[in-house]
């Protein structure tokens, strides 16, 4: 989904309620990506990854702020502190996607997890929160249940990619 522009004034009512779930599918796929990047190297503090994953987020953000206030609208018009607060608030969910996955990290002790089971776990609990998001997108956008599923799907080959990438690189 592409975001609004200047030139495009403000959002209709119905519009500014609907909620874009872009940040949460791309910020799983992320917090997916992380985990397989700092898995595949070698053991590692818990507390690590937890930080990684999150900063990782915060940093993304950052940029899709950065670039959806600056890309492409800084010719049209100056950006005003309401624009970058809703910008901001529109960009998010790439945090929030992190959340889960850093969650099960921190609990993967307590599930008797060492270092391996902990990264297969934060990658199950992206890859399912990349699944979920997309489907959910779908479904509150109106799309048919066929539609709803081939979301899902799709999200869960990419995820399905990154687990390919990563059983290549731990092998």
């Amino acid at each position: 989904m592409r975001g609004r522009t200047l030139s495009e004034g403000p959002p209709s009512p119905a519009a500014a309620k609907r909620v874009d779930y872009t940040g949460a599918v791309y910020g799983s796929l992320l917090a997916a990506s992380v985990v397989v990047g700092a898995g595949s190297l070698s053991s590692f503090p818990r507390l690590e990854l937890i930080v990684l994953l999150l900063c990782t987020g915060v940093v993304f953000w950052a940029a899709h702020v950065f670039a959806r206030l600056f890309g492409e609208r800084i010719a049209y018009a100056p950006v005003s502190r309401h624009e970058i607060r809703r910008v901001c608030m529109a960009e998010w969910p790439i945090v929030n996607a992190a959340v889960p996955p850093a969650a099960a990290v921190s609990v993967s002790p307590l599930l008797g997890l060492g270092p391996v089971g902990t990264v297969w776990l934060a990658l199950g609990v992206a890859i399912a929160g990349q699944v979920g998001w997309a489907a959910v997108a779908a479904f509150r956008a109106g799309a048919t249940g066929r539609l709803v599923v081939a979301a899902g799907a799709v999200n869960l080959v990419l995820g399905l990619l990154i687990v390919a990438l990563k059983v290549a690189l731990t092998h």
